[in-house]
């Protein structure tokens, strides 16, 4: 019977979040016309702050049915003094489409709106995908090592890509999002890489480097951020079904060192091993966090449980 009640739960949701991405379809296509003929630069920026606000609504009303409908346990530590006017460089480790979602209910209308990488395949979605286009996400083009291999030209063109997306953000105060680990996390791509971390894959230095060399001084910290769900990782149709019960956040803020914003990441050797390096010591303590997260929160249950019996 809970199964059951749980299927309807996931359907009466998807029902309801098609509606409201169509219901705000028409109003984020008809921004993205008018943007077309804007005769002027401030008028193209009244198109786009519509579009955001747009964005925006879409993505709270999601956050509302989660909270309200769902009514997961949210342990978050870290989110103290956010602004609304600074650069933003945040990075998490990555396990399910919910991630996103974790991320927006913690960032959301506290910083500048959040520009995630998105694979380029992902740009045809109806909808979503014009909406991020219009957005200026970033859309990241991945070459296999086949097929780099068969067209060895094309090698380091994805990070060109992220470079270039990464300029036009150093215009006005923007938050980019860099899942460093480029994947989601299952068992099987952990035993495939070989990763040496008991809760992660192997990061990837190059995009978030670039990011870094693209605006510069922007950023003056990263905002590191641990994402555990002790019970189960709930995949996008769990979320949909109300399967989604606590939640664990850990925000640090790590300096980001100077000089990294100044070299040539992709000729510069010395500097290269330097990030690299950099982003492992990010992965080893990360890995750590996570198990100290998990064993605070079996505390935090022991305790209760044992309060409950008294």
């Amino acid at each position: 019977m809970n199964r059951l009640i749980d299927q309807i739960v996931g359907i009466v949701s998807a029902l309801a979040l098609l509606a409201h991405t169509v219901f705000l379809g028409v109003f984020l296509f008809s921004c993205i016309i008018l943007r077309f003929f804007m005769p002027t630069a401030g008028l193209k920026r009244w198109v786009n702050t519509s579009i955001v606000m747009i964005a925006a609504t879409w993505i709270e009303g999601i956050l509302w049915w989660i909270n309200w409908v769902y009514q997961p346990k949210w342990h978050i530590e870290g989110t103290k003094n956010l602004k609304h006017d600074e650069w933003y460089l945040i990075t998490a480790n990555h396990q399910s489409w919910v991630d996103i979602f974790v991320l927006y209910h913690m960032y959301l209308n506290k910083v500048p709106l959040l520009k995630f990488f998105i694979k380029k395949e992902l740009g045809y979605l109806p909808i979503v995908g014009q909406a991020w286009w219009a957005l200026d996400f970033p859309f990241m083009r991945r070459y296999s090592k086949a097929y780099l291999e068969k067209y060895p030209e094309k090698a380091g063109e994805d990070i060109k890509e992220t470079q270039k997306a990464c300029e036009k953000f150093s215009y006005v105060p923007t938050s980019v999002m860099n899942f460093m680990e480029g994947t989601r996390y299952t068992p099987a791509k952990h035993k495939t890489q070989g990763s040496p971390y008991k809760h992660l894959l192997k990061p990837k230095a190059g995009g978030i480097a670039f990011t870094i060399q693209a605006l510069g001084d922007k950023f003056s910290s990263l905002s590191n951020v641990t994402i555990v769900y002790p019970n189960h990782t709930p995949t996008f149709w769990d979320m949909m079904c109300g399967r989604v019960d606590d939640i664990l956040v850990r925000v640090e803020d790590i300096p980001i060192p100077k000089h990294f914003s100044q070299g040539d990441y992709q000729a510069d050797a010395e500097l290269k091993l330097e990030v690299q390096q950099w982003v492992t010591r990010l992965w080893q303590d990360k890995d750590r966090q996570i198990d100290q997260m998990l064993l605070e929160h079996e505390e935090r249950k022991s305790l209760k449980r044992h309060d409950l019996a008294g």
